[in-house]
């Protein structure tokens, strides 16, 4: 008893978290933990950053058109799980919320734990970066390269940029656009992103690209070994 009571006073004793704070994975799940009504806060090469109030142009329609790409891709492509703002349990010092991942659910790189979380490194992960780009390109960057996340793709919203990185011998490359703008999944057969199209708000015209991919005999032959695993 006496110890049930020490260990409900030190939990009741956990100081919020903070911004900047420096702490192990262990010590950020359990303040995030005491703090419910906090929507979003990551642990990145072990500082807490916590979420700013989002603006639907700089963040929100951004999230909603990348969620809507890899949502119509999901649809036909078996055995894949896509994530909006799901926390990921990298490493020790490393416990993100990305604004998308798409992983594969059985014979891939993660897992879902006892508690319903990613453990793990999701093949693919996408982040809208506003006011986060120098979090994004360097610190998350260097972490999600190190943890083998196989593809990352960053929208720098206003440099109106994307960068898609392929994970290759342990470090990240970026994928170039073809002649019509078109950049490919490596990993993903068929995930088809017209980029001045998505800039632009085309949505119209980036689903028509990606049907296309999704029409390719790569993209049939990845559903066959997906429907096998």
């Amino acid at each position: 008893m006496a110890m049930t009571q020490t260990l409900i006073q030190e939990s009741l004793s956990l100081p919020p978290l903070e911004n900047g704070d420096r702490l192990t994975r262990l010590e950020f799940e359990a303040r995030y933990e005491r703090m419910p009504h906090l929507k979003k806060a990551e642990l990145i090469e072990g500082v807490v950053y916590m979420g700013s109030p989002l603006r639907i142009e700089q963040h929100g329609e951004p999230h909603a058109d990348i969620m809507g790409w890899l949502s119509v891709y999901k649809a036909f492509t078996p055995n894949l799980q896509l994530g909006d703002n799901s926390t990921v349990i990298l490493d020790e010092e490393n416990e993100p919320q990305p604004d998308a991942l798409l992983r594969i659910k059985k014979g891939g790189q993660s897992t879902i734990n006892q508690n319903g979380y990613v453990e793990g490194s999701p093949e693919f992960i996408a982040e809208i970066a506003a006011s986060t780009v120098s979090i994004d390109l360097h610190d998350k960057k260097r972490a999600y390269q190190r943890d083998r996340v196989q593809e990352y793709l960053v929208w720098r919203f206003y440099d109106k940029k994307i960068d898609w990185f392929r994970l290759k011998e342990g470090k990240y490359t970026q994928l170039q656009p073809n002649a019509k703008g078109i950049v490919k999944s490596e990993i993903y057969p068929g995930l088809w992103l017209d980029v001045p199209a998505l800039l632009s708000g085309n949505m119209a015209k980036v689903l028509e690209v990606l049907q296309t991919g999704i029409a390719t005999e790569e993209h049939r032959e990845f559903v066959e070994k997906l429907s096998k695993q």
